[in-house]
Parts: C-alpha cells; sequence; structure tokens
C-alpha cells in the first residue's frame, strides 16, 4: 500500500470540495443554478459563512477557484474558519496539471488567502478507523475516461473522501464519499455525516468477518485472511 502523507482528521469539522469560484462556464457545465459567476461566487460565500464557525476547521478537496486567479482567489478571504486544501486538478497548485515552477510561483497567493496546502492525497484516522482523502475518487469522472490516473488514491478498500465528478447524488457509494458543493446544496457538509458513514461501513465489515470465520470454523475452506484481502476487509483493524 502506498504510504500517503498523514493528516489529522479529528480536528476537522467540515469537508467540502469543487467551489469553482468565479468560473463561469461551471454553472452550464455542472447545471448550476445561478445566472451569473457573481451570483454563484455570493452565494457560495454566504451559505459557507452560514454553515461555518471562525474556529472550525474545514478540509476543500480540491478545485477551489479559477478564472483570473489573482482576483479570484482573493475572494476565499471571507470564508470562515481554519482552511486546509487538498490540490485538485484545476487548481495552480496542482501537481496533475501544473509544473514545478508554477506550483512555486502560486504557493504564496494560497497561502496569502488563509489556505493551508497539503498534498494530493492524504490519509489518517477518524474516530480510530482509517480513511483517506483526495480530490480524485478511486475511479470515476466527469468525462468517459478517468483522468490524472497516477494522481490518484490506489484503492485498497479503505474509506475515501474524495470531490471531482461534480455528481449531484449525495454523497457515499460504497467506501468512497463524494463531498462536492454540487451533491450538497453549496454548502460544506459536518464531518459527524461523515462519521455516520464510517459507522456504517467499519458495521458491514465486521458482519461479513463474522460471516467469514463462521464459515471457516466449519470446515475446510479457503483460507481465512484469503478471504478477507479478496474482501478489501484487514481483520487487524477489527
Amino acid at each position: 500500500m502506498p504510504d500517503y502523507p498523514a493528516f489529522d482528521f479529528d480536528q476537522v469539522d467540515f469537508v467540502t470540495s469543487d467551489t469553482h469560484f468565479s468560473h463561469a462556464r461551471i454553472i452550464e457545465l455542472a447545471g448550476r443554478p445561478f445566472a451569473t459567476v457573481d451570483e454563484m461566487d455570493a452565494e457560495l460565500t454566504r451559505r459557507w459563512n452560514e454553515t461555518v464557525g471562525p474556529d472550525d476547521v474545514v478540509l476543500h478537496l480540491g478545485d477551489l477557484a479559477l478564472g483570473p486567479i489573482g482576483e479570484s482567489l482573493p475572494l476565499t478571504v471571507q470564508l470562515r474558519g481554519h482552511r486546509f486544501l487538498v490540490p485538485g486538478n484545476h487548481d495552480r497548485v496542482s501537481p496533475a496539471t501544473q509544473s514545478k515552477r508554477t506550483i512555486e510561483r502560486f504557493t504564496p497567493l494560497y497561502e496569502e488567502a488563509g489556505w493551508n496546502l497539503l498534498p494530493e492525497v492524504i490519509t489518517g484516522s477518524r474516530a480510530g478507523g482509517k480513511v483517506v482523502a483526495s480530490h480524485y475518487p478511486y475511479s470515476g469522472d466527469t468525462q468517459g475516461d478517468d483522468r490524472h490516473v497516477a494522481h490518484r488514491p490506489v484503492d485498497h478498500g479503505l474509506p475515501l473522501l474524495h470531490g471531482h465528478t461534480h455528481d449531484r447524488e449525495n454523497g457515499p457509494t460504497g467506501h468512497q464519499f463524494h463531498v462536492g458543493v454540487d451533491a450538497f446544496a453549496f454548502a460544506p457538509i459536518p464531518m459527524t455525516l461523515v462519521d455516520a458513514w464510517l459507522e456504517d461501513l467499519q458495521r458491514e465489515q465486521q458482519e461479513i468477518a463474522t460471516i467469514v470465520r463462521e464459515r471457516s470454523a466449519a470446515g475446510p475452506s479457503t483460507p481465512l485472511s484469503e478471504v478477507a484481502e479478496r474482501l478489501g476487509i484487514n481483520l487487524d483493524d477489527l
């Protein structure tokens, strides 16, 4: 399993992605209910600040702002909370789409706007369980083929928080959880919602592991460790 940089998910109060501040075309591409980009920016800011408190910690999973970045990034200074950014493919600090020189050039602009920049993929624990976060899902895209494959996390069965797809379907699909604003009324979502999903996943894994153990104990069968590996379950974590 790749050794992704560690992050303290227990500190996070809200998570979101794909705000696309100042990106006029996203209104059409994602079917957003705004007449103008100014209206969209104002509404994204209003809903963020109605949701997030000054001392809350927010994890943003990429595609923060587009357009003339010298104008769009300063808009995000208005956003409440202590803010972390995992870069998405449209961010000027994205290793997937930007050169090292470009990233070095634009990093200060993000930091001046109050963003703490993180690697493309991060991992850690939330309430004792392992979790991964990235702009990208393990699989899935807004287009026919998966883009930026080399920059996506590798699927080893761990729960993944992600953005990128602009899917309007709310949240979790299996062990992936889409946190983008297009699925959640254009506002960050509380991590308590993620916690409930993680608890459900753990409960399902425990139930499957119990069945596997019972069948294994009943007689000759496929080794338990092999079956667990096929199901993406780490028995040591249960």
